[in-house]
């Protein structure tokens, strides 16, 4: 009940406009009582992040593609936009939550963040039989990241500094360089792309 209460006040106000006591009267409960299921606010605040996490896994399953590598992490990709614009408020929250309190989460938090990054792995992993897990883990995270980036931009309605592009077009772009350089495709960033000139024979 608490949960569900807290999402709804989320939805409704934004991360900012969640309190125990608003929780508590929503439920019918005072503020001391909700407080003998959950710690404090930051506790409920976590639960309700990993409902969040726990739902845009499902969506991101929900709305997966086959085909090659690049379409899976597409379509990944767009889904995971369209997840930002579809509950703006709660994926706000997961991100402004841990801004203000820090990097130390509880492992089972951990644990769900890493199932929606291991959509991503699984997807790169058939690139990489030349890389380790840990890269294969790192490089999930950063292309995330970088998916992340584009979303901000949009929610943050400064899609003028994308020079015109659309998020979509955005993607696809961030895709390709990152699948040239991750599968070992083309010269690597920074090397002249000119031809060597033979040497001439004395």
């Amino acid at each position: 009940m608490a949960l569900d209460a807290a999402e709804r006040l989320v939805a409704e106000e934004g991360y900012r406009g969640l309190s125990a006591r608003k929780v508590a009267s929503a439920i019918g409960y005072t503020v001391g009582t909700l407080y003998l299921v959950f710690e404090n606010l930051d506790a409920l605040v976590l639960h309700v992040n990993g409902r969040t996490l726990d739902a845009l896994h499902k969506w991101l399953n929900a709305r997966s593609k086959s085909g090659s590598a690049r379409d899976q992490l597409l379509g990944l990709a767009e889904a995971y936009i369209d997840y930002t614009e579809a509950q703006t408020p709660r994926w706000n929250m997961l991100f402004e939550y841990v801004a203000e309190k820090g990097n130390v989460l509880p492992e089972w938090y951990l644990a769900k963040l890493a199932r929606v990054f291991g959509l991503v792995e699984a997807t790169l992993k058939p690139l990489a039989d030349h890389r380790s897990e840990r890269e294969i883990e790192q490089a999930a995270r950063v292309l995330w990241a970088s998916v992340h980036g584009i979303c901000t931009v949009k929610i943050r309605q400064r899609m003028d500094l994308a020079g015109g592009q659309s998020t979509a077009q955005m993607a696809q772009m961030l895709v390709d360089n990152f699948l040239q350089g991750f599968a070992g495709v083309g010269e690597p960033t920074g090397r002249s792309h000119s031809p060597r000139r033979r040497q001439r024979s004395s």
